[in-house]
């Protein structure tokens, strides 16, 4: 899904990029899956510091330095260090999972009892044709306060996804794989985890209360991405710019540490 995300970052695609329908059992509900998760982070080009263009890249042969072309590669799976399964394209092509343009949803859970480290990334699903079925889903879902679960084929994936109503819409969100989320149990490390103390605990829980409120992700800026346009926009007018090195903040003891945010928070 990623590669078909639309370049604009100002503004949601004008165009789907997968149509099918929504199936419940014989229930079949045409959508359109629009993209929704605008990445507004910057990309850069490397470039030849000298005359300032950018470089390509080669498909060069680690055995014979030599570059290759694009109709003599093939894909290998690596199963031991330098050594590989080589795959014809037939191969890969025979095993694809076949995308059937449908969205099968065949349970209905609570959204909330799906970990968030499950969730990948989310679509927004439009009418498509039939507004009536459309609607009569979104209601639904709604009213009962439930999510769609299901799963459903996109290029050479199948993923599991959950459908639910968000600002009048049904969103698509596809989840990640229980084998692709690891266990923070499996590290060593919280192995040797010690217990705090009885007052370390007080004053974090203090700390806690005093910092407590209601979700707004509209409080947050991207501060880097405005420093970054701050940073073009002075060097398109030919203006200087001088490097700071921040400030290091002092690291102070636990207790010390603890103390002094009380203070702050006015506790």
């Amino acid at each position: 899904m990623e590669d078909d995300q639309d370049q604009d970052t100002t503004k949601l695609s004008g165009r789907p990029i997968w149509s099918g329908s929504i199936t419940i059992g014989l229930v079949n509900v045409p959508v359109k899956v629009y993209t929704m998760i605008r990445d507004r982070a910057f990309s850069f080009r490397l470039l030849h510091n000298e005359d300032g263009q950018p470089l390509k890249y080669e498909r060069v042969c680690t055995k014979d330095n030599k570059v290759v072309d694009w109709k003599n590669t093939a894909k290998g799976y690596e199963i031991r260090k330098n050594e590989f399964i080589v795959f014809k394209k037939e191969e890969l092509d025979a095993i694809r999972p076949e995308s059937d343009q449908r969205i099968r949803l065949d349970k209905f859970i609570s959204l909330l009892s799906i970990d968030p480290v499950y969730f990948e990334k989310s679509y927004i699903l439009a009418p498509d044709n039939d507004t009536d079925a459309y609607s009569l889903l979104m209601t639904a879902i709604r009213q009962e306060g439930k999510a769609g679960m299901g799963t459903m084929t996109m290029r050479t994936k199948e993923y599991p996804v959950v459908v639910y109503e968000y600002k009048g819409a049904l969103i698509l969100t596809t989840l990640r794989y229980a084998d692709e989320v690891a266990n923070p149990g499996d590290i060593e490390d919280f192995s040797k985890l010690k217990k705090p103390s009885q007052k370390e605990i007080e004053l974090a829980t203090r700390i806690i209360q005093g910092l407590s409120g209601e979700f707004n992700i509209a409080e947050y800026r991207d501060s880097y991405r405005e420093k970054m346009e701050q940073l073009i926009e002075t060097k398109l007018k030919g203006g200087a710019v001088v490097a700071r090195v921040p400030k290091k903040e002092e690291v102070k003891e636990l207790m010390v540490a603890l103390q002094e945010t009380i203070k702050k928070l006015g506790k």
